[in-house]
């Protein structure tokens, strides 16, 4: 439930697809897992945890924290997936939350589970000739693991603190922490 900002930037090269200068762009954010093995369930994870939650959504945008989003939209049926209309050219963020966790798609239920990763993607499109948005344009995504408040802070406490006795050699083959993440460009 925590709203978290993911700024839509323009990073087309100078000329680059100038047929959508002055258009707006639609993208796509899902919210989907990140292990293969999970991937091949996914129909039926979701269909477990809507029929646990009945009335809730995986995935929502903030509406009032966000920035330059133009007709926001969530489908009933698609409660991991949210959906709007953005000027590249202007400044858009975007304010997203996730409502479930990454403990609720493992096996035990007794708390102390890794919890499995998740993925945000983002697909965006540009209008075609017959007016709908389904020429793509761009795909990005980045991992994510969600846990509650408490949670969160003993896993950031105890990953510190299993990096600290790492020797210098081991700390090379993980990458810093950073503020920001930037989403890596899916092929």
């Amino acid at each position: 439930g925590q709203s978290y900002e993911i700024r839509m930037l323009d990073n087309r090269k100078l000329g680059e697809l100038p047929e959508i200068n002055g258009k707006l762009v639609k993208s796509i954010f899902r919210v989907v897992f990140h292990d293969r093995r999970l991937q091949y369930t996914e129909h039926q994870q979701l269909e477990g945890w809507r029929w646990n939650r009945p009335g809730d959504r995986i995935l929502d945008i903030d509406i009032p924290m966000s920035v330059g989003i133009i007709d926001p939209r969530a489908n009933p049926t698609q409660l991991n997936t949210v959906e709007f209309l953005w000027d590249p050219s202007k400044r858009t963020s975007v304010f997203i939350q996730v409502h479930c966790i990454s403990t609720e798609f493992t096996m035990r239920k007794h708390g102390g589970e890794k919890g499995v990763p998740f993925r945000v993607q983002i697909d965006t499109f540009r209008e075609g000739d017959s007016g709908d948005y389904t020429e793509h344009l761009h795909s990005a995504s980045c991992q994510i693991k969600v846990f509650k408040p408490k949670g969160a802070d003993r896993k950031q406490k105890t990953d510190r603190e299993k990096m600290e006795k790492r020797t210098p050699h081991e700390k090379e083959k993980y990458q810093p922490s950073y503020e920001t993440t930037i989403l890596t460009e899916v092929g």
